[in-house]
């Protein structure tokens, strides 16, 4: 990691700078004061995840899900902790493919539950089905 992490704040879009050695240390958001690395995963709609994906420094793990999909909601608690195991290295994001459908698409997003890693704004990565935590931790430091 660089001296300094970009990191957008999944609630208010403001991009921070936070020193890589306090990423673990709960910084939070110099425009609203939302906490910028917590160790779950948070939801996110399309003009944020566009700047997330355009200016923040970190890899992003996103789980594409929807409300009535089984498997995503099996999947779910999972992921939760996966986020807290890869904290703070990578952010757990979730994208509703519901509500975020044209984001979906845009990806490609044909089967859920999907998780897709992105590295510098561009995907390396991309596993369809419900895992356990391990398999996701495991999977995403194989990507990360």
């Amino acid at each position: 990691m660089s001296d300094n992490l970009q990191v957008v704040c999944t609630n208010c879009s403001a991009t921070n700078r936070v020193p890589a050695q306090r990423a673990g240390q709960g910084p939070v958001c110099g425009k609203c004061k939302t906490p910028l690395l917590p160790p779950e995963p948070r939801e996110v709609a399309g003009p944020a995840f566009a700047k997330m994906m355009a200016n923040d420094s970190l890899p992003m793990l996103v789980d594409f899900w929807a409300e009535w999909c089984g498997p995503c909601k099996m999947m779910a608690p999972a992921f939760a902790q996966a986020a807290k195991e890869l904290h703070p290295r990578v952010r757990l994001i979730k994208v509703n493919t519901e509500q975020e459908q044209n984001l979906a698409a845009g990806f490609g997003i044909q089967s859920i539950p999907t998780m897709v890693m992105f590295k510098g704004g561009k995907e390396v990565a991309r596993v369809s089905g419900a895992m356990s935590a391990e398999q996701i931790v495991q999977w995403a430091r194989s990507q990360a």
